[in-house]
C-alpha cells in the first residue's frame, strides 16, 4: 500500500465546530480484488484503537477516512483486511487551528537569529517547500517556494545547499511562532502555520485581483497553500503597510485593504475570518515631511479599520525595538506574537479577562486653567505603565507644527487608565492630539498585559464647557 493522498507526517488539520476532523487518504495498493481497508489510531497518551473498517481498496485504488478530536500528535496506520502484514503509517498528525502568516517584510521575519524562540511538539509550519514540520525558525523560506512569485528562478535548493543555507543564515526570526506556542500555552489546542510573507510587497502586490496568476502572484500563492492544507484556516495574521506609506499609496490604503478583507472572506468561506494585523513601526530613515504624513496616515488608518470592519483587530508595534532600519528585533517580534496571541484569545476563546490593549477615547482640557491635558484610554489591561520618563505624546496645530508646551506626562494615579499632560501655558484653540507622530518617535506606554498604545492622530482635544 502507499499513501498519495490526504495526510503527510506533522500535518495539522483544521479542526471543526464539533472539535474535530475528518482525515480522507486515499493511495495504491497492489491488488485489483476488492478489499476492506481498516484503520488504527494511535493516541497521544500511547493508547492504541483496535483495527476497524475506515474504507475500501478495488482496482488498485485504495481510500479510508478517520474522524479525529482535537489533538494530537496522533499516528494513523492503514492496512487491507486479507493482506494485515503490510502496513502504511502517517506520524505526527495534529488537529487543532491553521493560521495564516501575511504580508511584508516584518511578517516574513528579519530578526537576528539569536535566542529565537524554541519549537513546541504542537506547533507544525506548512513550509515554503509544501511540506509539513514542527515549526522552528526561520519559518519562512522564499528560495524553496515552487511559486515563481516568491522563487522567481524556480530552482529548489538541494539538500546539502539547502543544510550550507540553515548553518550559514543568520537573519529571519519572526513572530508566528510565539503566537502559536502562547495559543497552544492558553488554550491546549495545536496550531498549525502556513507562512505566505514576502518582504517589500505592497497592498497592490497582494491584490486579490491577480489570484488568477495562481503562484505568480502572493494572492494567488497564499489561495492555493490554503487549498492544499484542506482549505479551511481559524484566521490570518497581516502585517504590512510599510511599502504604502507613501503619498502616492497612502491615499487609497484603505480601500485596497478593505478589498483584501473582504476577498480573503469571501474566498476562504468564512465571511467572519478573524484578521488580526499589526500596525507599521518606526523607520528609521530621513525622509520629506509629506513622507513622514504619509506613514502617520497609515498607521492611523490601521487603527480605525481595525475598529470599523468586524471581526478585525490591531496591535501596535512602535514602542519596539529594532534590528535595523525598519525591522522590529527578534525580542521584539515575541512581544508581537504574544499581543496578538492575546487578541485571538479574547476574541476567539472567550477569555473576558484580557483586553484589546488600550485605544484612545478622547482628550479634553480638564482644569479651568487650560494648562492640563487627560487623555482617556479604553479596553486596557490593568492600568497603563511606562519604563521612565512617558514619551510620545505631542500637541500641534492644524499645520501639524509642535505647541513645545508637555512639560509633564504621567499616569492618573486616581485612574490609571488615563494619561495627564502638564501645560506649560493655556492649550491654544484648534490644537490637536497626536502619539507617535513622524516615521522615528519614541513610545513607550503599555498596559499591565504588555499591549502597547498605538499611533494615533491628529485627535481634537476637547474643551471644557
Amino acid at each position: 500500500m502507499q499513501i498519495e493522498h490526504g495526510a503527510v507526517d506533522y500535518q495539522v488539520f483544521q479542526r471543526d465546530e464539533r472539535e474535530q476532523a475528518v482525515v480522507a487518504v486515499s493511495g495504491r495498493c497492489h491488488t485489483d480484488t476488492a478489499d476492506a481497508v481498516e484503520a488504527q489510531i494511535v493516541k497521544p497518551d500511547g493508547s492504541v484503537q483496535n483495527w476497524t473498517e475506515a474504507g475500501k481498496a478495488e482496482g488498485g485504488q485504495w481510500q479510508a477516512s478517520l474522524h479525529l478530536q482535537t489533538g494530537g500528535a496522533y499516528t494513523l496506520r492503514f492496512r487491507l483486511r486479507r493482506q494485515p502484514e503490510e502496513i502504511v503509517e502517517v506520524k505526527e498528525v495534529l488537529v487543532g487551528d491553521l493560521w495564516v502568516l501575511a504580508g511584508q517584510s516584518n511578517m516574513e521575519g528579519v530578526g537576528d537569529l539569536v535566542d529565537v524562540e524554541t519549537p513546541h511538539p504542537l506547533v507544525h509550519s506548512y513550509t515554503m517547500a509544501e511540506s509539513w514540520e514542527m515549526a522552528q525558525e526561520p519559518l519562512h523560506w522564499l528560495c524553496c517556494s515552487i511559486d515563481s512569485v516568491h522563487n522567481p528562478n524556480g530552482v529548489i535548493p538541494g539538500d546539502e545547499q539547502h543544510a550550507e543555507w540553515h548553518r550559514t543564515r543568520n537573519k529571519g526570526a519572526g513572530l508566528g511562532l510565539t503566537f502559536a506556542k502562547a495559543m497552544v500555552e492558553a488554550t491546549g489546542v495545536p496550531v498549525g502555520l502556513i507562512p505566505c510573507a514576502h518582504g517589500g510587497t505592497s497592498l497592490s502586490q497582494w491584490s486579490p485581483d491577480l489570484a488568477h496568476l495562481g503562484g505568480g502572484s502572493l494572492y494567488g500563492s497564499m489561495l492555493r497553500r490554503v487549498n492544499a492544507v484542506g482549505g479551511k484556516v481559524k484566521g490570518l495574521l497581516w502585517y504590512q503597510g510599510e511599502s504604502d506609506a507613501n503619498p502616492n499609496d497612502a491615499p487609497l490604503f484603505a480601500e485596497r485593504f478593505t478589498h483584501l478583507v473582504q476577498s480573503v472572506r469571501t474566498d476562504f468561506g468564512d465571511p467572519n475570518l478573524p484578521f488580526y494585523t499589526v500596525q507599521i513601526g518606526r523607520f528609521v530613515v530621513a525622509m520629506p515631511e509629506e513622507g513622514e504624513l504619509a506613514w502617520n496616515q497609515v498607521q492611523d488608518m490601521q487603527r480605525r479599520l481595525a475598529e470599523q470592519i468586524p471581526n478585525t483587530a490591531v496591535v501596535a508595534s512602535v514602542d519596539l525595538e529594532l534590528d535595523d532600519l525598519i525591522h522590529v528585533g527578534t525580542q521584539g517580534l515575541k512581544r508581537l506574537g504574544k499581543r496578538l496571541a492575546n487578541i485571538a484569545l479574547r476574541e476567539l476563546f472567550g477569555r473576558s479577562d484580557i483586553q484589546k490593549g488600550p485605544r484612545p477615547a478622547g482628550a479634553f482640557v480638564d482644569n479651568p486653567e487650560g494648562t492640563r491635558i487627560r487623555v482617556r484610554f479604553m479596553e486596557v489591561n490593568g492600568r497603563l505603565t511606562a519604563a521612565g520618563r512617558i514619551s510620545g505624546f505631542s500637541i500641534r496645530s492644524a499645520q501639524h507644527h509642535p505647541y513645545r508646551i508637555i512639560y509633564k506626562m504621567e499616569v492618573d494615579k486616581a485612574s490609571p487608565t488615563d494619561i495627564l499632560l502638564h501645560l506649560t501655558e493655556t492649550c491654544p484653540q484648534n490644537a490637536t492630539l497626536w502619539y507617535g507622530f513622524g516615521i522615528d518617535p519614541y513610545c513607550n506606554v503599555v498596559d499591565e498585559a504588555d499591549m502597547a498604545v498605538p499611533v494615533f492622530g491628529p485627535i481634537a482635544i476637547q474643551r471644557i464647557q
